[in-house]
């Protein structure tokens, strides 16, 4: 369901794609760009490696790189690699801090912890991937070892195949088209034609499960949760190992999840609908 390990290939790749996103977006976007590929790397990078990455002459990139590097976005070690900087932290915690969205869930969230006994978390759509913005860690003794922040595949997490459920029918298509699939597990799904069939099911249902499709050994339900006008879609799960959370007990706790996430719904609802 998380991503408790990097996966190196993929953040290459989406930095990869973002450098080319951004070669016709100015400097703010390449600045960016940048940014995106050196902090979703595994380890810190070498300007080489940067460079054969990013597709962009020497002495921009170096330049580039020096004023991130002097604004405290990036760091640059003693062996030359570059990592991501402290004022990062600074602004992520801010950001976090100030999420209405995520103060609302926050309660919802706890109940439902308490309730499980098992670790929960808030996620929400951007592009292919689901965002991290919360987690509420379970009392057991086997933990998740999920990051706030962090990035994981829609289609193979409870929460990202839950959120792609609500999707305008134009927009799934547009995002499964686009789509480029890697087995995680031998669960993964590995075809566009196999997880429209999944979310098609899903939609009836109101809830997904993550059967160790993203990690072997990790089992979550989800539901969704969505704005009326569909611009905000993510998703509420229960997470822990297969050995502790069987499909009968996930079952079990469907209902309790579509709960939390309606509660959710309703006080975006009330606090984030149309002020008269």
């Amino acid at each position: 369901m998380l991503p408790f390990l990097s996966r190196a290939g993929e953040a290459m790749n989406s930095g990869v794609d973002s450098i080319t996103q951004a070669r016709e977006t100015g400097t703010l976007g390449k600045l960016m760009a940048l940014l995106d590929l050196v902090t979703h790397a595994d380890a810190p990078l070498r300007f080489t490696d940067i460079l054969s990455l990013a597709g962009q002459p020497r002495g921009t990139l170096h330049r580039q790189l020096s004023h991130l590097v002097e604004e405290g976005l990036l760091e640059l070690d003693g062996d030359g690699r570059y990592a991501p900087g402290l004022r990062l932290l600074d602004f992520a915690a801010r950001s976090w801090a100030r999420n209405e969205f995520r103060l609302i869930a926050e309660p919802h969230l706890a109940d439902l912890q308490q309730a499980t006994g098992e670790t929960v978390h808030l996620g929400v759509l951007r592009g292919s991937s689901i965002i991290y913005l919360d987690k509420v860690e379970g009392h057991q003794p086997v933990r998740m070892y999920s990051q706030i922040g962090n990035a994981s595949p829609c289609y193979c997490t409870g929460v990202g195949k839950a959120a792609l459920s609500r999707l305008p029918a134009e927009s799934l298509a547009n995002l499964l088209s686009g789509l480029s699939f890697t087995r995680f597990t031998a669960s993964t799904h590995v075809s566009a034609e196999t997880l429209l069939t999944e979310i098609r099911e899903i939609a009836d249902l109101g809830y997904a499960f993550d059967r160790e499709e993203h990690e072997a050994g990790i089992r979550c339900v989800a539901a969704p949760i969505w704005s009326e006008d569909r611009t905000f879609i993510g998703g509420v799960s229960i997470t822990g190992p297969a050995y502790r959370l069987s499909m009968e007990l996930l079952s079990q706790w469907a209902v309790p999840v579509q709960l939390a996430a309606g509660r959710i719904m309703e006080g975006m609802r009330v606090r984030l609908g149309p002020r008269r």
